[in-house]
């Protein structure tokens, strides 16, 4: 009994310092940094293309946290810097993400800024990327026999299309308008000496999550 008290103590004060170090000290000194001048707040048609990529589970596979090259060479990939927590002043909730089963999407906005090629992606991923296990999602595009006024016409690679015209559907558009907007490619921020450690102390652990 004396030996279980002693490991459940030294837990309890393991779990204390850590919750500590990696929540509550870089809590309270980096939440008030303010965001980039370069960061804009996401408009009406990117917040709705946020929720279309929370429902469909983009934050599954995907990360949104570029990691210092101790952990993987992420810069050499070209998915940027390692991201700090003054990127992420317009996120509520946060999408850091915990998996890579698809490549990190901090900057897929600058890494792909075309509208056809996303909306082709999401319909069908294997016609862009061989060998892609990412799902296609069909049901947020319309296949008619000839597009209407006012329609976005996904243009397929030959052989995708079934014999029909493709139709993005606004939540398409708007998932696009998100994605696009995944764009942190501005110099880094410079954080107080004060707050230096802390800030790195936090990145680094939040890195480790998304292995």
């Amino acid at each position: 009994m004396y030996n279980e008290t002693k490991l459940l103590a030294g837990g309890m004060v393991m779990l204390g310092v850590a919750t500590s170090a990696l929540v509550v000290v870089p809590y309270l000194t980096v939440r008030d940094l303010p965001p980039p001048a370069e960061l804009k707040p996401y408009t009406s048609a990117e917040l709705r293309g946020r929720q279309q990529y929370i429902a469909n589970g983009c934050v599954y596979c995907h990360s949104q946290q570029p990691r210092a090259k101790a952990f993987a060479p992420d810069t050499e990939r070209g998915w940027g810097r390692p991201s700090v927590a003054a990127d992420y002043a317009y996120d509520t909730p946060h999408l850091l993400g915990t998996m890579r089963t698809g490549p990190d999407l901090f900057n897929i906005g600058a890494r792909q800024p075309s509208d056809q090629w996303h909306l082709g992606h999401l319909f069908q991923p294997r016609a862009y990327v061989q060998g892609s296990i990412m799902p296609s999602y069909p049901y947020l595009f319309e296949l008619k026999a000839k597009a209407d006024p006012g329609d976005v016409e996904v243009v397929l690679p030959p052989g995708y299309s079934h014999g029909k015209t493709v139709v993005a559907t606004k939540e398409a558009l708007d998932l696009v308008a998100y994605l696009k907007s995944l764009n942190h490619t501005y110099a880094i921020v410079e954080l107080p000496p004060e707050t230096s450690a802390t800030s790195a102390t936090s990145a680094t652990a939040a890195s480790g999550a998304a292995r």
